[in-house]
């Protein structure tokens, strides 16, 4: 073929390529700040709030340095107290998730222990792990996946333990090896795993039915000083909380970096030691802020 001829061709394909429309890029996903609260029904000020909770209609908040489970209300673009309790054996709550009956499922930081609490904000008493073989087991923290399933992240095994909510343990997830601090995790809808590791700042995955987690990103460490906690919508993205950093890093179901969103300090809008995350499944993201005794609600755009 003759050089006239190549650079022909060439020409044509350049020309097509210009008029070829671009190819999907990841769109960034951005946080548009909402509701601050400060304060339960009663006036009194959040404490080191540490946990949260998202359910259909309200969410739960875990404000450990005073003890108690406040719950909100939650609209469009506004929260609204509802309830406020405290539970004698569950004197440091550090994580709380909804159940199915409007029950409540609450990590006491003293005891290490699940508690289930009812409706009325009265103990049902404590979910305690049993199985073959189980040796101790120490909650760092839990998350109730699709199926109502409950995933301990347990610190004393190593290990992610998946129960039923009467506490019969069905399987375990291995640790990686090279795990530096495993701190939260979370389950998406497809039943796959998240893991957030503060050390190593990376993010490790088991996808649904492994018996190991596994590296998703390689060490964020230009984006992530202290990841604590992490959350996953319904299309898979990831929301990883950066304590120390006093920020959110969204990454794709595939680890794929989506961008960084909001900073650290005092202003509405900012966070400083944001402590939990949760998402209610319309959009709306909220933070717990242990440094500005807050919960921040956001919307996803």
């Amino acid at each position: 073929m003759s050089r006239t001829v190549l650079h022909g061709t060439f020409g044509a394909l350049v020309l097509l390529a210009a008029a070829l429309p671009p190819l999907p890029a990841a769109e960034a996903v951005k946080l548009r700040p909402l509701v601050s609260i400060y304060a339960g029904g009663d006036g009194s000020g959040l404490r080191e709030p540490v946990g949260v909770g998202c359910g259909a209609e309200a969410i739960a908040v875990a404000d450990a340095a005073n003890g108690r489970i406040l719950t909100f209300a939650i609209g469009a673009d506004s929260v609204r107290p509802r309830d406020a309790f405290s539970v004698p054996q569950v004197s440091l709550p550090l994580r709380v998730e909804w159940i199915a009956g409007g029950e409540l499922l609450v990590l006491d930081g003293r005891s290490r222990r699940i508690a289930r609490i009812g409706a009325r904000g009265e103990l049902v008493g404590f979910l305690e792990p049993r199985g073959e073989a189980l040796g101790p087991v120490e909650p760092r923290s839990f998350a109730v996946g699709p199926d109502e399933r409950l995933y301990v992240l347990d610190l004393a095994g190593w290990r992610v333990l998946v129960l039923d909510l009467s506490g019969a343990v069905e399987r375990s997830i291995a640790f990686p090896a090279e795990a530096g601090f495993l701190s939260d995790l979370a389950v998406d809808p497809r039943g796959d795993v998240y893991v957030v590791d503060s050390v190593g700042r990376r993010v490790h995955v088991a996808r649904k039915g492994e018996a190991a987690l596994a590296p998703l990103t390689p060490s964020l460490f230009e984006d992530l000083d202290f990841p604590t906690s992490i959350a996953v919508d319904a299309e898979g993205r990831l929301f990883v909380a950066d304590e120390h950093g006093g920020g959110v890093v969204i990454l794709g179901r595939d680890g794929s970096f989506r961008g960084r969103q909001l900073a650290r300090g005092w202003k509405d809008g900012l966070l400083r030691y944001p402590s939990d995350l949760c998402l209610d499944g319309r959009g709306r993201l909220f933070v717990t802020e242990r440094g500005n005794n807050r919960v921040q609600m956001f919307e996803i755009r």
